[in-house]
This record gives structure tokens, sequence and C-alpha cells, in this order.
């Protein structure tokens, strides 16, 4: 089985194929990935890490395969004060695409309500989901997670 063990936030050069990850499955140490050719690949990094749209495993074999964002379940977010609904989303430690005239969050009812409650319209996208990193450099923010989960009964 093809294995690698390093991560560039770009390519390099010829990439020989590539992976689809939502971006939960984009942030990981190790686990086995099936590519888009079927072949198979061992992810065994030194650390766990974010990894990127565009970014590029870097194998053994030193082949390159590229990372791509999958299309998952998001909520589209627009409103007159954009700005504002941004700061309560990011008050609230979400991770958040942000784009000129629409945010992009993952589905979650309860800000879907908060955000109505401040007058912001939401409508449920199906679109790959690359939200901004961290103020203090790449990757994502990791918020408030206090290692447990939530389970509102709702998927």
């Amino acid at each position: 089985m093809l294995t690698a063990q390093h991560y560039h936030s770009h390519t390099h050069g010829q990439v020989s194929d590539h992976v689809s990850l939502t971006y939960e499955d984009r942030f990981l140490r190790r686990k086995v990935l099936t590519l888009a050719s079927g072949a198979q690949l061992l992810v065994d990094l030194p650390q766990t890490t974010s990894l990127d749209h565009g970014g590029a495993l870097i194998a053994t074999d030193k082949s390159e395969i590229r990372i791509e964002a999958a299309p998952e379940p998001l909520l589209e977010v627009t409103g007159e004060s954009l700005h504002r609904i941004a700061w309560h989303i990011g008050n609230r430690h979400t991770p958040c695409q942000i784009e000129a005239d629409r945010l992009l969050i993952q589905r979650d009812h309860v800000m879907a309500d908060m955000l109505a409650k401040i007058g912001a319209t939401t409508h449920e996208v199906v679109e790959p989901f690359t939200p901004e990193g961290g103020a203090y450099g790449h990757g994502r923010t990791h918020g408030h997670d206090h290692s447990h989960v939530h389970d509102h009964g709702h998927t």
C-alpha cells in the first residue's frame, strides 16, 4: 500500500491522483484513504494536520496526491449586515467560509435559529467547504472543543 508521511499546502508539480474529503475528514494524522483512482493510501503524518483544498500529500515514492474539498451539507447565510452576521458566527467559534455576498457554515439548526433571530437568511446547499483559517497562521481554529459530542437528536 502506498504511504504518505508528508503534507504540503500546495502541489509542486504533476499530481498522480487526488482525494476528495469533507472539512472534518481533512483533519487527520493516520488514516487509510481511498483515492479517486480507487487506490488506497495510508496517511501517516507526524502530527494531526489540517489538510487544505489544493494541498498535497507526498507519498514515499515522491508522488503527490492533491487534496480536494468534497461537497457537503452547508448553510448559505445572507443578510443586510453580513459583517455583523459574520461577527456573531465568529463569536461562536464556528468555522465559516467568507465570500463577498454570502457566508457558508456547516448545517446546524441551533445556529440557523440564532441567525434568523438577528435577521439573516439561511438556505441549505451542498458545496465544498473551505472556511477561513485561524488568525495566528494557516489551518483551522479549534473553537470550544470539550472532547464530547452534543447530540441534539438531529443528523
